[in-house]
């Protein structure tokens, strides 16, 4: 039995088992210090990753993970409940978190929190250091490319490459695949996906020798990818843009194909050089399935000699 002290009006005593949640400290995330006294380099720590975290979610915009901008957002990227809300955690946590308020969190929702601020492997890395956590997915799939990466795609030209993810979003590429894909540097960050223009682009729909055939492997790969993260907002976001913007889209998705990536020949009609005959070759930049660099080299010398073409046009251009 609780037993109230005489000395003073009777306030109501919540059990213990609900002692926590009323003191407002959100679910997953507990007090820390565990009555010893904080130390000096645990609030460093906490400050830095308080600073990390906003500078990551402030350089996000809206579009890149399927969020409408609006016409009055004043906050340079994300707001921080559009975070909590894409990695599915409380918006008080989050805040807190951001803060640098003293609380110890799960290695499963610094993972959610990685995901929705589309860090890159070294910035997964560094976000777990800071939280004093082990990360139990170490090679998960991640949305940046390193400058080495970029360097080694600058020195493929002639031969078109990209990196891209499992959600054919396009995070790299060099000149000539630029060239060769309707012109890639005029399009905004938001729409380079490889589903998105291979259903709704004019000029990237005219360049695919086998338009038809091309949709429906990609749709099939999409999906076959799409079971590992059906729950994650930028997936989810991609096909209900996709959904609303293509019947083409709607169709081939209701039939629920699904295909793993191949080495195949494709074919291209560019408006300026014709066509070509290209072999695409997949390497995997971390684990299978996970970013990757598509490289196209040519089947016979006539392609070879066009991929030079586009090369030339792209440096004229540039």
């Amino acid at each position: 039995m609780w037993q109230l002290r005489r000395d003073r009006a009777p306030s109501r005593i919540w059990p213990p088992s609900r002692r926590r949640r009323c003191r407002g400290v959100p679910q997953g995330a507990t007090r820390g210090g565990g009555g010893a006294a904080p130390r000096a380099d645990d609030a460093i720590r906490r400050a830095e990753l308080a600073a990390f975290l906003r500078s990551r979610r402030e350089r996000i915009t809206p579009e890149q993970v399927g969020l409408p901008r609006g016409s009055r957002r004043r906050t340079p990227g994300l707001r921080r409940e559009e975070v909590a809300h894409l990695g599915a955690v409380g918006v008080t946590w989050y805040t807190w978190l951001e803060q640098g308020r003293d609380i110890h969190v799960s290695p499963q929702v610094l993972d959610a929190v990685a995901r929705a601020l589309l860090l890159d492997r070294a910035e997964r890395s560094h976000l777990f250091a800071l939280a004093g956590a082990i990360d139990p997915l170490p090679g998960k799939e991640c949305t940046g490319v390193p400058l080495a990466l970029r360097q080694i795609l600058h020195r493929l030209a002639p031969f078109p490459a990209v990196v891209q993810n499992s959600r054919f979003d396009i995070l790299a590429y060099n000149s000539t695949y630029g060239q060769l894909m309707c012109g890639l540097d005029a399009l905004p960050e938001e729409d380079r996906n490889c589903m998105w223009l291979a259903f709704t682009h004019p000029g990237w729909r005219a360049v695919l020798g086998d338009r038809e055939a091309t949709v429906r492997t990609m749709t099939a790969k999409f999906r076959a990818s799409m079971a590992e993260h059906v729950a994650e907002p930028a997936w989810k976001a991609l096909v209900t843009r996709l959904t609303e913007a293509s019947a083409e889209f709607r169709e081939i998705w209701a039939q629920h194909e699904v295909e793993r990536t191949t080495s195949a020949v494709k074919v291209f009609r560019h408006p300026e050089v014709g066509v070509l005959q290209l072999t695409g070759t997949h390497l995997w930049t971390g684990p299978n399935p996970g970013p990757k660099a598509l490289v196209y080299t040519p089947v016979d010398e006539v392609s070879r000699e066009r991929l030079e073409q586009l090369e030339k046009l792209a440096l004229a251009q540039g």
